[in-house]
C-alpha cells in the first residue's frame, strides 16, 4: 500500500485563530503567507465538523507581530474590544502550488497542526459573493473530524480581567 507523501511545514508557516469580541463575537483565522498574516473573519468560528461550512470574510492582511497578540484594542480604534489566541500552530499546503497562487485562484487546501484544530481544511471563495471577499472555511473528512463538535469560548470573565490594558502592536508606540 502506497503511503501519501507528507509535505513538511515550511519554516514560519504558522497559523493563529483569534477570538475577538468587537461589535460582535467572531474569530479571526490567520495563515502566515508571504511575510504577512492572510486573515478572514469567521463569525461562527471554525469547526472540526465536516458538515459545518463556515462563512469566512477575507479582511486586510495583518503584520506577523499579531500572531501572538492578546489584549484589548482601545475604544475608537478599528476592531475595538478584547482579543485572545483561541488556537495556534503550524500549517502546510495540501498542494504543491504556492499558497499565494492558490488564494488568487480562490481555493486553498491545507493541513493544520494546532492544539484544537487539526487535520485537513479548505478555504474556497464564493463565485457569486457580493464583495468578492466571501469565502467558506471547511473541515475535511479525516481522522481528526468530529461530527457534532462544539466551539468553546476562551473569553471568560476571568480571562477578560487578565487582559487588562495590553494593546496590539500597532497601538503600542
Amino acid at each position: 500500500m502506497k503511503r501519501p507523501v507528507r509535505r513538511p511545514a515550511l519554516a514560519g508557516a504558522r497559523f493563529v485563530v483569534h477570538e475577538h469580541r468587537a461589535r460582535r463575537l467572531h474569530y479571526d483565522f490567520r495563515l502566515e503567507i508571504g511575510g504577512a498574516l492572510k486573515s478572514w473573519a469567521v463569525p461562527k468560528g471554525p469547526s472540526m465538523d465536516p458538515a459545518d461550512k463556515r462563512l469566512a470574510v477575507m479582511v486586510e492582511d495583518h503584520p506577523l507581530e499579531y500572531i501572538d497578540f492578546e489584549g484589548v484594542i482601545a475604544a475608537g480604534q478599528y476592531g475595538a474590544g478584547p482579543v485572545v489566541v483561541w488556537d495556534h500552530g503550524t500549517w502546510e499546503a495540501a498542494e504543491r502550488e504556492p499558497a499565494e497562487r492558490q488564494l488568487r485562484a480562490g481555493k486553498i487546501a491545507f493541513t493544520l497542526h494546532g492544539a484544537k484544530l487539526k487535520g485537513g481544511f479548505a478555504l474556497a471563495r464564493f463565485a457569486a459573493g457580493k464583495t468578492g471577499k466571501e469565502w467558506l472555511l471547511m473541515k475535511k473528512k479525516d481522522a481528526y473530524a468530529r461530527p457534532g463538535w462544539g466551539l468553546k469560548t476562551e473569553l471568560t470573565p476571568r480571562r477578560l480581567r487578565e487582559l487588562g490594558e495590553r494593546r496590539p502592536p500597532c497601538e503600542a508606540s
